[in-house]
């Protein structure tokens, strides 16, 4: 059978399914297509069945979260990470669920790993029905904790870095508690997403007591061997900010969003959208303040482009649009010149 031929069997049988649940062809469509020719194209190129393992597996725990995070799109949420192993008796539990609790009451929810200390902490905060568990199956994890345990919104994981993507892509803030090598790899991981524009700008605390030096000192560490070798830039340590109250975390997630709404690539343009206008003034100064971003000209504010029409909930946003391929660490930076027009 030619490829052509074959390709015509798959798109029939997408039409047949969209007549089977009486839905009309739409945008995913073409999507669907490519899902199904790579599956094939494996079946040619590899006869490892741990390969289609890792695949199958990886696709249908990722099928199975969209679609519980699906009815819950539209309501912003936080992610909480921090140790399994702090004891409820311990101050900084206190704040993670004091945290959960001020978010849920702002109308966030909240998204833990779903397992003990730090995790429990911010479901107990903002309540079951305000909450989502994501759990790793690992030999040594216990069982999801009470606050969470037999809720819809508990889904397991088998691979990390599924159960990565589903808090990133549906966080629309983080918050990093003192934990072990996982909070580690996650709290690095996320500022390298941040970093280099592969997760949205988003508000990422470091929480810790007053007098706590757990990020202190990685800080100073980021300042002294990385940042002075040249290895980051200075504008990237606006990427994250050290808190040590749950109001200065509260206050640093939500107003990121006073005015500031969202962003998305198009083409080789960033588009920054935003609730209320800027002032003409402050566009017209944006390239001398901040020269890193407008090298290639100075930005444009204007209504949705026509290739956000896969988003019509957001076109009565502004937008601020300019040509930019660098870190998002000046991003950051005038996302903060947004929030206070």
């Amino acid at each position: 059978m030619s490829a052509p031929e074959l390709n015509e069997m798959i798109r029939g049988l997408i039409q047949a399914a969209h007549v089977a649940r009486s839905s009309s062809p739409n945008a995913t469509d073409d999507y669907v297509f490519q899902m199904v020719v790579a599956a094939l194209k494996m079946m040619e190129e590899t006869h490892d069945v741990l390969d289609f393992k890792i695949a199958t597996a990886a696709i249908k725990e990722m099928r199975y979260a969209f679609r519980v995070f699906a009815p819950y799109r539209t309501q912003r949420k936080v992610s909480i990470w921090g140790s399994a192993r702090t004891d409820p008796s311990e101050p900084i539990y206190g704040l993670a669920r004091d945290l959960g609790r001020a978010m849920a009451r702002r109308g966030w929810m909240v998204i833990t790993g779903a397992g003990q200390g730090i995790m429990a902490a911010g479901h107990e905060g903002a309540g079951r029905d305000q909450s989502f568990g994501l759990k790793i199956m690992l030999p040594m994890e216990d069982e999801p904790n009470r606050f969470i345990e037999e809720d819809p919104k508990l889904i397991h994981f088998k691979y990390f870095f599924v159960r990565k993507l589903f808090f990133v892509r549906e966080s629309s803030a983080m918050a990093l508690f003192p934990g072990g090598m996982g909070t580690l790899d996650e709290g690095f991981e996320l500022f390298t997403l941040l970093q280099t524009g592969r997760s949205p700008v988003m508000p990422l605390v470091l929480m810790d007591t007053p007098g706590g030096t757990y990020w202190s000192r990685l800080v100073e560490w980021l300042r002294a061997e990385v940042l002075s070798r040249g290895m980051i830039a200075a504008e990237d340590l606006h990427l994250f900010k050290l808190v040590r109250s749950v109001d200065e975390a509260v206050k640093e997630i939500t107003s990121f969003y006073g005015n500031f709404h969202s962003m998305r690539y198009v083409g080789q343009r960033l588009i920054l959208r935003y609730l209320r206008p800027l002032p003409d003034e402050t566009v017209r100064t944006l390239p001398s303040r901040f020269p890193q971003l407008f090298r290639d000209g100075p930005p444009e504010q204007l209504g949705p482009l026509a290739e956000e029409k896969d988003e019509p909930e957001l076109s009565g946003l502004l937008r601020l649009a300019f040509a930019y391929e660098g870190g998002m660490g000046p991003v950051r930076v005038l996302v903060d010149e947004i929030n206070r027009c």
